[in-house]
């Protein structure tokens, strides 16, 4: 071509979480079973939608308004009802006009990174959630910068390593929080979160949370939103109803702007978003619709709790089978659908091995493996190859850490038990195999 045609920080945008399935299509065209711990859609895993969300959903299917275009910045009803939700917290206080609507968060997470200025960073925890790590790597065209999660302290943030990265790295103009955690399952405790709010204001930077999660919680554990703790200083909470209702499919997002006025460049960065929302007319009006109807419904709130305790029973179980396990470091989970499990340093080589005898699955992982794959990544493949359990290795979300991420959705207790027992057996044959 006469010039450049793809922008450099395009190599950033990585995404192990789905790029490792089409390994699996291929062990699935040999007639291999394939158990998809990879990515986080409770649909997948068999849940069920009961059916007054259904019929609530049905309803606006049938009225005619719901086909047309909405507000550009997302329905003035619904906006209202999150507005008056949050404010309910006690904390920031919010209007309509200080939400704004995306196609699922993706794409606000997306737009976000995009309009910063290409020297502005934001560090975020690792390991990283691979769609905020690539997005603000692609901006900067660099590595994204991250601060540490602890996986020997409960995989808390390592707030001494998130400061000095602060005060010596003045490009640093926010800081991103994903609670409850992706991938760990950490729950960010209050005085952390205390901590960091304190760090930005005096540092003068903007928060950012990703709150997707915030309302599976379980083992009686509380997370925090973002206006809770956030007081004067700025920032934006992401959320959706992908995880919590749960309805992937219907992608739709939101961001919450907090302190707004406080700082001229935040209302500058707040009001592009809102301008770019306004070129693509508007998000998807159907799931806006009902979303104010079905979590206002007296039903509602004995259905999520059913579905955070049947969560936190699958992390039990898991627990107790990978618990013990002497290769790994593991850490239980109290809020989200992940677990994020470490291979204690020095367990992983390069001669380690799973058996098989299938000649066709032998030649694939000649294929997949070579000499200057992660360790972990090895694992995963021979995991995947031998017994379909299909996992996404750690060193995908930005970390240094080797190990793998698992979902805690599988609805089916024997097929639970099943899988997680394939995963220790794996790890033991293949950790004592060299």
């Amino acid at each position: 071509m006469r010039q450049k045609v793809l922008f450099e920080g395009a190599g950033q945008l990585e995404y192990e979480i789905r790029n490792i399935v089409k390994k699996a299509d291929s062990l699935q065209r040999l007639g291999i079973s394939i158990y998809y711990e990879n990515i986080g859609d409770p649909i997948q895993k068999h849940a069920k939608i009961p059916d007054w969300i259904k019929s609530t959903i049905t309803n606006l299917v049938n009225d005619d308004g719901t086909y047309g275009y909405c507000h550009s910045k997302g329905i003035p009803e619904t906006r209202r009802f999150l507005a008056k939700r949050t404010n309910k917290r006690g904390g920031a206080q919010i209007t309509e006009e200080d939400i704004l609507f995306f196609n699922g968060l993706g794409d606000a997470i997306s737009k976000l990174y995009q309009f910063l200025h290409s020297s502005s960073r934001i560090i975020g925890p690792s390991p990283a959630y691979a769609t905020h790590s690539s997005a603000e790597a692609a901006h900067a065209n660099a590595a994204p910068l991250t601060y540490r999660l602890d996986p020997e302290n409960k995989w808390y943030p390592d707030m001494e390593d998130l400061h000095n990265q602060i005060r010596y790295n003045p490009n640093i103009i926010g800081i991103l929080i994903i609670n409850p955690d992706n991938p760990t399952g950490m729950v960010y405790p209050l005085e952390t979160l205390q901590k960091m709010v304190r760090m930005a204001r005096d540092y003068e930077l903007i928060l950012v949370s990703d709150e997707i999660y915030n309302n599976i919680t379980y083992h009686q554990t509380r997370s925090y939103a973002l206006s809770e703790v956030i007081e004067d200083v700025p920032g934006i909470a992401l959320s959706g109803i992908s995880k919590e209702l749960p309805w992937p499919g219907a992608r739709c997002g939101w961001m919450e702007f907090y302190n707004r006025r406080v700082d001229p460049d935040f209302s500058a960065l707040c009001t592009a978003l809102e301008d770019v929302k306004m070129t693509e007319v508007c998000a998807t009006t159907l799931p806006q619709k009902a979303i104010p109807l079905i979590l206002s419904d007296p039903r509602y709130p004995d259905y999520r709790l059913a579905l955070n305790q049947a969560i936190g029973v699958r992390g039990k179980r898991i627990a107790d089978i990978l618990g013990k396990v002497p290769y790994i470091t593991f850490n239980e989970t109290f809020g989200a659908f992940f677990n994020t499990i470490v291979f204690k340093k020095g367990v992983l080589n390069r001669s380690q091995y799973i058996k098989t005898d299938n000649p066709e699955v032998k030649a694939l992982l000649s294929q997949w493996i070579g000499d200057d794959l992660a360790l972990d990544k090895r694992f995963a493949y021979y995991l995947l190859a031998t017994t379909g359990v299909c996992v996404v290795p750690l060193s995908s979300f930005h970390s240094q850490l080797l190990g793998f991420r698992v979902t805690l959705l599988e609805e089916d207790p024997e097929l639970l038990v099943s899988i997680f027992e394939k995963i220790r057996d794996a790890i033991e044959e293949y950790c004592t195999s060299a």
